[in-house]
């Protein structure tokens, strides 16, 4: 690690702890030659990209897709803190399975299955973004294959 200061190269780590909130290491240095302190933050590198419905590709933003979710999740019991989990756990998952590439249905289908579980609420705003319903029969379907036994009134959505 290179000295801010002086540029030399060698450095000698004198703490070190989890930052937590940017799912860092953050580690306070002395430079060998100057003596100076100075504090960096190591993350892992994911390098994931996400190919889109047009085709194109996008790197892994887990902010993205924590904002997404949160839309989902927002007026819900499931707060700010529970997604930004949700959202580390599908990280974790893909770095897990050690995918470089992986497609926007794929990644929305995951989404969909942890909010699924989480709150049937969330699950559906979700759905109703990620899927592009056209009409209340296709909200009216996802419902049902949540909730089958629930008898749905169709003559409340016209």
């Amino acid at each position: 690690m290179k000295c801010p200061f002086c540029n030399h190269e060698e450095s000698k780590v004198t703490d070190s702890r989890d930052a937590l909130e940017i799912n860092a290491i953050r580690r306070r240095r002395e430079c060998c030659q100057c003596m100076r302190r100075f504090t960096t933050f190591e993350t892992v590198d994911l390098s994931l990209q996400v190919k889109k419905r047009d085709g194109t590709y996008e790197d892994f933003l887990q902010e993205k897709l924590i904002h997404g979710m949160d839309a989902a999740c927002r007026h819900t019991l499931i707060s700010h803190d529970q997604v930004r989990a949700l959202a580390y756990k599908i990280k974790s998952d893909l770095m897990a399975r050690g995918v470089r590439e992986i497609g926007s249905r794929e990644l929305g289908e995951i989404v969909m299955q942890h909010l699924k579980e989480t709150d049937v609420v969330a699950y559906i705003r979700f759905a109703c973004v990620y899927k592009r319903f056209k009409d209340i029969r296709e909200l009216l379907e996802a419902i049902r294959s949540i909730a089958p036994q629930q008898e749905l009134n169709e003559d409340v959505c016209r």
